[in-house]
């Protein structure tokens, strides 16, 4: 049961932030890395990434869909890393810091929860919650 819940979770936030990278990828644009190429279609291709993974997350049929779609989410979190980073750094540059700390920090310590999570509630990983034998 809580796989279920935090699937439906996690499919809620990755829908809301897919739907928000394309219709409006403008504040994604300002914390993307100087060194990403095409950094307009690549924001919006983020979004499609997001849809999908939750899409596939969501639906009952096939657990290798979900899992795929677990995989594509973990993924896509490692690949997005370097844009909170660059965020982070750009905001602690600011003359007023920003979101500050208060809000980078946790964000950084998230982010590794976010990849494991996924992998937890898309089945793919038991681990470290599965029970010895």
């Amino acid at each position: 049961m809580g796989k279920l819940i935090f699937r439906l979770l996690l499919a809620a936030f990755y829908g809301v932030a897919g739907y928000a990278h394309i219709a409006n990828p403008d504040p994604f644009l300002l914390i993307t890395p100087d060194w990403v190429p095409m950094p307009r279609i690549v924001v919006i291709l983020t979004g499609v990434a997001e849809l999908a993974g939750a899409a596939a997350l969501l639906q009952p049929w096939s657990k290798q869909l979900r899992q795929a779609g677990a995989i594509g989410l973990a993924l896509y979190a490692v690949c997005v890393f370097p844009a909170n980073i660059n965020h982070f750094a750009m905001d602690m540059a600011r003359e007023d810091s920003g979101a500050g700390l208060a809000y980078h920090v946790p964000r950084m310590i998230a982010q590794p929860i976010i990849i494991w999570l996924s992998l937890w509630a898309g089945e793919v990983i038991d681990w470290p919650l599965r029970l010895r034998r």
